[in-house]
């Protein structure tokens, strides 16, 4: 027991996240600040919403109760600042009945630790907000039910050093913040489980902060990036407001450039890059945690985003808990940016601002980290405010063996989680290697041109002796080129695929996808007696059925030797401007 870790304790509730200090300056602000104010209106309204909302109840969904635990955190956070902002005690009195309802389940799901973790942090919390408030028959209720449901568990999974305690993804954040949270929060009653804790999740969460590094970007992808630093953002806000301090935490390499991954990771359309397992078609939404960032590292672009979401989407209970006002100087954004770790991506685009500018993603990296697919040199491509080369997301999690991850894991047997299904080249139909690496070998950043070069070798073994990707912007970023050059050790069957929602007519050597009234052409500059054709991506339950998607694909039987694919993508602009095809040079030469 570390009897020095509540030293520096905060005596009086509330003391996490939101203390009183902290919400008098947001009401002050708040009369000359109409944004904050209508956060605080959506607050309310979100509050309104739990209100009458049906009572929370033990029901999992397959393994999980997790949908539980975060419906009962969205309560806690709105009706929490509902009844702080306003004074109504009808708030204070649905959150009390809340926490009493999830605190009389007989348990909160420890065999799936998330569910517990998060239920935790929303019981802490709550336990924490409303704590002046309770009667002290509620509040023995209250806490009674978070040492058994929550901190006990989180002792003995601590003890038997549970597998997130030592992992460097998502389930560390959430699982070691949201029993800080808990422990902190009745740290004067019960002082041993902070004492325990703190320290152990001390030791933890670096593992898990080192993934940011070097520049901000979250392997997991970018839906993963938001869960995950949502949590980190918890934990150490929860730290500094009980503790005093987050114990150097918070500088963790990368971790302060963190808010720009998103930032770059969204197309004009306001969809992600859908890398590794993320929501099919999932879009930027308010994200608050971006006012934590901005707050934290001053960063104005970070700031300026939420903004923008919030003026685009409404906010929400956590804009007004870590509200930043908008900066007074437009922060400026590189057009092209790579992030490199376990996995690296570069982004392109055409303009920031213009809902129609063109924009394209490539993926590298290792093939199995946590959450990823077997999709090394994928790309993306968006322009007129459509995505064209687009990927399809995770699939249901509760398939049989979808966590089945290693080389012969039943995970990449399933169409979405595959080659297959990815913008990738396939030789003999075979999935990329399960265990391969790749590295992005160059990135180039220029006014009318810019490019990255992939080396997918280790994927395509052993069919290939060498594979390598570029996708290069061209013609002043209204067109992309993707180039591979293969190195076959024998005859092989190869095959260039990209997944579109567009209508293909392919005629030859050239395809035209229309969409949205918008249109692409696809022009095959090499090998020259290959052609365009269409397939279908359609797939039979229980994985999801990709209903109207489809594959644009090149399929040819090459020797023993170098083969090289190249296919330009041109929009058609407004302008009716004409995109001019490059002249192809080898990708030794991309200098």
């Amino acid at each position: 027991m570390d009897d020095k870790v509540l030293g520096t304790r905060a005596r009086e509730h509330p003391r996490l996240i939101l203390t009183d200090e902290r919400l008098a300056e947001l009401k002050g602000l708040a009369g000359r600040d109409e944004v904050l104010a209508g956060c605080a209106a959506d607050a309310c309204r979100q509050a309104d919403a739990a209100a009458r909302a049906r009572a929370l109840a033990h029901e999992l969904k397959g393994p999980r109760l997790l949908h539980v635990s975060r419906e009962c955190l969205r309560r806690v956070y709105a009706l929490g600042v509902a009844w702080r902002w306003t004074g109504r005690n009808r708030y204070a009195e649905l959150l009390r009945d809340n926490l009493l309802t999830v605190c009389g389940f007989a348990d909160w799901n420890p065999s799936h630790f998330l569910d517990t973790a998060e239920m935790a942090h929303a019981v802490g919390v709550g336990y924490d907000w409303l704590h002046g408030w309770l009667g002290e028959a509620d509040r023995t209720r209250i806490r009674e039910g978070l040492i058994r449901l929550g901190l006990e568990p989180g002792l003995a999974a601590y003890r038997r050093r549970a597998w997130w305690h030592g992992s460097a993804f998502n389930w560390n954040q959430v699982c070691n913040s949201g029993l800080l949270i808990a422990a902190l929060a009745i740290a004067e009653t019960h002082p041993s489980y902070a004492q325990k804790i703190v320290p152990r999740a001390r030791q933890s969460l670096p593992l898990a902060l080192a993934t940011y590094a070097p520049d901000g970007a979250w392997p997991e992808g970018v839906g993963y990036w938001a869960y995950a630093t949502n949590y980190t953002a918890y934990g150490l806000a929860a730290l500094v407001t009980a503790l005093g301090t987050d114990f150097g935490l918070s500088k963790a390499e990368g971790l302060a450039s963190a808010a720009l991954f998103p930032l770059h990771a969204t197309g004009p359309s306001g969809r992600f890059c859908h890398y590794a397992d993320i929501g099919e078609n999932a879009r930027m939404r308010a994200a608050p945690v971006l006012f934590w960032l901005a707050r934290r590292y001053d960063l104005p672009a970070a700031a300026a985003a939420e903004h923008a979401l919030i003026a685009r989407d409404g906010g929400g209970p956590l804009d007004l808990v870590w509200y930043v006002p908008p900066p007074k100087v437009k922060a400026k954004l590189a057009l092209d940016r790579k992030f490199g770790g376990p996995v690296e991506v570069a982004f392109f685009r055409g303009a920031w601002g213009d809902p129609g500018a063109l924009f394209a993603t490539i993926k590298a990296g290792f093939n199995q980290v946590n959450h990823g697919h077997l999709d090394l040199g994928t790309f993306e491509l968006e322009a007129l405010g459509v995505r064209w080369a687009r990927d399809l997301g995770s699939d249901d999690y509760n398939l049989p063996g979808y966590w089945s991850s290693g080389p012969r894991g039943r995970r990449w047997t399933y169409y979405r989680l595959g080659s297959r299904s990815h913008n990738v080249c396939l030789l003999d139909d075979r999935n990329q290697l399960v265990t391969a690496r790749s590295r992005m070998t160059a990135f180039h950043s220029a006014p009318t041109r810019a490019f990255a070069v992939v080396d997918l070798t280790e994927a395509c073994r052993p069919v290939a002796t060498r594979a390598v990707r570029g996708l290069a912007v061209v013609s002043n970023r209204r067109a992309l080129l993707v180039q591979d050059e293969l190195e076959l050790d024998r005859a092989a069957a190869v095959a260039w695929g990209m997944t579109t929602d567009a209508k293909i007519e392919a005629d030859g050597p050239r395809a035209v996808l229309t969409q949205d009234g918008k249109e692409l052409t696809a022009r095959l500059l090499a090998p020259a007696e290959a052609a365009f054709a269409v397939e279908s991506a359609a797939q039979k339950p229980p994985e999801k059925p990709n209903k109207g998607v489809r594959r644009l694909m090149v399929r040819f039987k090459a020797g023993k030797g170098p083969v090289r694919i190249a296919v330009l993508l041109a929009p058609t602009w407004p302008d009716g401007k004409a995109v001019r095809a490059p002249s192809i040079e080898p990708l030794e030469q991309w200098k």
